[in-house]
C-alpha cells in the first residue's frame, strides 16, 4: 500500500521545515505539525521559542523566508507565531478520491508492520455486571485496538479473569450456599444479573456471622494451595458470570481474542516463581508477621505507598504477585502491551512497572488511563446493588433511539424500526463515550448522545444514510476524479478532510488519542453536510459524475471512521 497524498504532503514539509533550520543554525531541533483552518498543514513556532530565543512570530518569519516550496507544498506563510503550508489542490484532490476508489474499506489503514500489540481491557471482577461507571473500559480499549489494526499492528486483546481473589470466592460460596428461595434475583435473564444477588447475600451473611467468614476464608486458602475441587467450583462459577459478561460486551460490539485466568499463574507455578525471584531482590524486605514486600521509594513512589506487598504473611500469593506473572507472561507473547485501566489504578499501574524493573523485565506495559462515567443523578455505587448496570444503559438507548425513528418514519415495518434502532442506540453509546478525552469526567447524557443533528453517533449514521440514499437515487454513474469538476469551495473543503482520515487514524493509534476519531467523524459529516446544501447533485450536468464520486467516497470514510469506533451505518434511517 503506497503512502496518501497527505502523508507525502507532511514528508516535504518535514524536509522544508528541517532544511530551513539547519539555515538558522538550528539542526535537529524538533517541531510539531498540527491541522490549521488557515493552512493545509501549520507548524506552530511557540516550542521554538526558548532554543532560538526569539518570538514565535519572528521565528515563523524567518523560517517562512528560508523555505523553499518544492514537491506538494505550493505556498508558504506566516501569521501570528504559525509557519503555514499550501499543498497543491489540484493533485490533493485527484489522488484522494481515486485512492479511497481503489482502497475503499483498506482506506487510511497501513500495511502490516509484523509488531505484536497487547491490549487488555475490561478485566472486570466476574461478580456481577458490568455498570455504567466502567463502561469506559470496554469502550476505549476495543477502539483503540481496530485503531492499532488499521495502522498495520497485529493486535490480540485480552481479558484478564479475576477467579482466585475473595470476591470471586464470596460469590462461589454464595451460590452453593445460599438456599435459592431467599434471594430475590433479578428480573432480567442473564446468569451476571442472576448470580450477582448470591454475591450480595454472601457478603452480607460473611459480615454478621464470624462462622460463615472464616468458612471463606478456608476455601481462598483451599484455593491457593491447590484444591483441586474448590478450583473446579470457583472456575465453574466465574465461567457462568463471564458468560452474562460477554453477552453485554457484544451488545455494544466488543468481542474479546482471549480470556486469561488468574488462576492459571497459581497452578503453573509462575506465581511462586515470582515471590522467589522478588525475595532475592535487594529491595524486599518482611514483615513482622511475616508477608513480604517490595521498598519502591529509589523508584520514584514516596510515602506509605512504597511498599508493595507481594506475599500474605502464610506466604500465599497477592493478586499483585500473579499479575507481574501475567504481565512477564504478555511480553513473551507481545512486542508491546497496553492496558487500560480506571484512574484509580495509577498507583497500581506504577508500582507494576517498578516490580518488572526489579524483576528484571526490558520491558513495561504502557497504562491508558480514564475517569469513570456517571450519569446526571450522580455517582454510582457498586455496594448493597446501588448500581445502573450497561446492560440497563443498551436496554434505554435501543428504546429512545425506537421512539425517535417511529415519529420520524411511518413507511418501515417494527421489524426494520428495532434493527435500525439497535444500530444507533449502540451508536450512541459508543461515540458519546469515545468523544471525551478518557481521562476527562463524562457525564453521559441522552440529549446530547441521541442527538441527531449534533456531535454524536446518530448524526454521522444519519448523514451515512443520507449519501446512501443519494447513490441509490443516481442509478448508474462513471467516477469522476478530475479536479476541474469540484470547482465549488464546499466541494474542496470536503475533499480536504476526507484526506486526512489516514493521519487521524494514525493519531488514535500511534498517540491512543481515541477520542480524535468522533471528533473527525463529526468533521466529515459536517462538511458533506455543508456540500449537499451549497450545490445540487442529481441535478447536476456535466459535473454530477464527479459530484456523485464525491459522495461515494464520502460515504466510505463515514464507513471506516465507524466501523474503527464500533459503530454500524444503517443504509436508511
Amino acid at each position: 500500500m503506497i503512502m496518501d497524498v497527505r502523508q507525502r504532503f507532511e514528508e516535504d514539509v518535514d524536509a522544508a521545515v528541517n532544511g530551513a533550520l539547519d539555515e538558522m543554525g538550528a539542526h535537529g531541533l524538533k517541531f510539531i505539525k498540527e491541522a490549521s483552518a488557515m493552512a493545509d498543514l501549520a507548524v506552530p513556532c511557540f516550542t521554538m521559542s526558548k532554543e532560538l530565543k526569539a518570538s514565535p512570530k519572528d521565528i515563523a518569519e524567518k523560517l517562512a523566508a528560508a523555505v523553499k516550496p518544492s514537491g506538494l507544498i505550493v505556498a508558504v506563510s506566516a501569521l501570528n507565531g504559525y509557519l503555514n503550508f499550501m499543498m497543491d489542490e489540484a493533485v490533493l484532490i485527484g489522488e484522494t478520491l481515486r485512492k479511497i476508489l481503489d482502497e475503499g474499506s483498506g482506506y487510511g489503514s497501513a500495511p502490516k508492520n509484523g509488531i505484536k500489540v497487547n491490549v487488555e481491557h475490561t478485566s472486570t471482577n466476574p461478580t456481577g455486571p458490568i455498570h455504567v461507571g466502567r463502561a469506559r473500559n470496554p469502550i476505549i480499549g476495543d477502539t483503540l485496538a481496530r485503531s492499532l489494526s488499521r495502522c498495520g499492528y497485529d493486535v490480540q486483546t485480552e481479558y484478564y479473569v479475576n477467579d482466585v481473589g475473595k470476591q470471586v470466592v464470596i460469590l462461589t460460596w454464595g451460590v452453593k450456599n445460599v438456599p435459592k428461595g431467599s434471594v430475590t434475583e433479578e428480573e432480567r435473564d442473564k446468569t451476571d444479573h442472576k448470580l450477582v444477588a448470591y454475591y450480595r447475600e454472601a457478603n452480607k451473611l460473611m459480615e454478621d456471622n464470624d462462622g460463615i467468614k472464616e468458612e471463606i476464608s478456608a476455601m481462598l486458602r483451599k484455593f491457593e494451595d491447590g484444591d483441586t475441587d474448590v478450583i473446579s467450583d470457583v472456575r465453574q462459577t466465574a465461567e457462568a458470570m463471564l458468560d452474562g459478561l460477554k453477552e453485554t460486551l457484544s451488545g455494544i460490539n466488543v468481542e474479546l481474542d482471549r480470556y486469561v485466568w488468574e488462576s492459571d499463574f497459581i497452578a503453573d507455578g509462575s506465581a511462586k516463581d515470582v515471590v522467589s525471584r522478588l525475595k532475592e531482590s535487594k529491595y524486599s524486605g518482611q514483615t513482622e508477621d511475616g508477608a513480604w514486600y517490595l521498598d519502591l521509594k529509589d523508584f520514584g513512589i514516596q510515602g506509605k505507598n512504597t511498599r508493595f506487598t507481594f506475599t500474605r504473611s502464610d506466604g500465599t500469593t497477592l493478586y499483585t504477585t500473579r499479575d507481574l506473572a501475567y504481565h512477564l507472561d504478555k511480553f513473551r507473547r507481545a512486542d508491546r502491551a497496553i492496558d487500560v485501566l480506571g484512574e484509580d489504578q495509577k498507583l497500581g499501574s506504577k508500582q507494576l512497572c517498578s516490580a518488572l524493573e526489579i524483576l528484571g523485565s526490558a520491558k513495561t506495559p504502557e497504562a491508558m488511563f480514564y475517569s469513570f462515567v456517571s450519569l446526571p443523578e450522580g455517582k454510582m455505587s457498586t455496594r448493597k446493588g446501588v448500581v445502573v448496570y450497561l446492560d440497563d444503559l443498551i436496554d434505554e438507548a435501543v428504546s429512545r433511539a425506537f421512539e425517535e425513528i417511529k415519529s420520524r418514519r411511518n413507511d418501515l415495518s417494527e421489524d426494520e424500526m428495532k434493527n435500525i434502532a439497535k444500530k444507533i442506540g449502540i451508536g450512541a453509546i459508543r461515540y458519546n463515550i469515545i468523544r471525551v478525552h478518557p481521562e476527562k469526567q463524562l457525564v453521559f447524557k441522552w440529549d446530547e448522545a441521541l442527538n441527531f443533528d449534533g456531535n454524536s453517533g446518530p448524526y454521522i449514521q444519519y448523514v451515512h444514510a443520507r449519501a446512501s440514499s443519494m447513490l441509490r437515487k443516481a442509478g448508474k454513474y462513471e467516477h469522476d476524479t478530475d479536479p476541474s469538476m469540484l470547482a465549488d469551495e464546499y466541494e474542496r473543503a470536503l475533499v480536504r478532510v476526507l484526506s486526512r482520515f489516514g493521519s487521524v487514524l494514525r493519531e488514535a493509534a500511534e498517540e491512543k488519542r481515541v477520542h480524535a476519531l468522533p471528533a473527525y467523524g463529526h468533521e466529515v459529516a459536517a462538511a458533506f453536510n455543508q456540500f449537499y446544501s451549497a450545490v445540487p447533485v442529481l441535478a447536476s450536468d456535466e459535473n454530477r459524475n464527479a459530484r456523485l464520486t464525491l459522495v461515494e467516497c464520502t460515504r466510505t470514510v463515514l464507513r471506516n471512521v465507524s466501523d474503527c469506533l464500533g459503530i454500524e451505518c444503517p443504509e436508511e434511517m
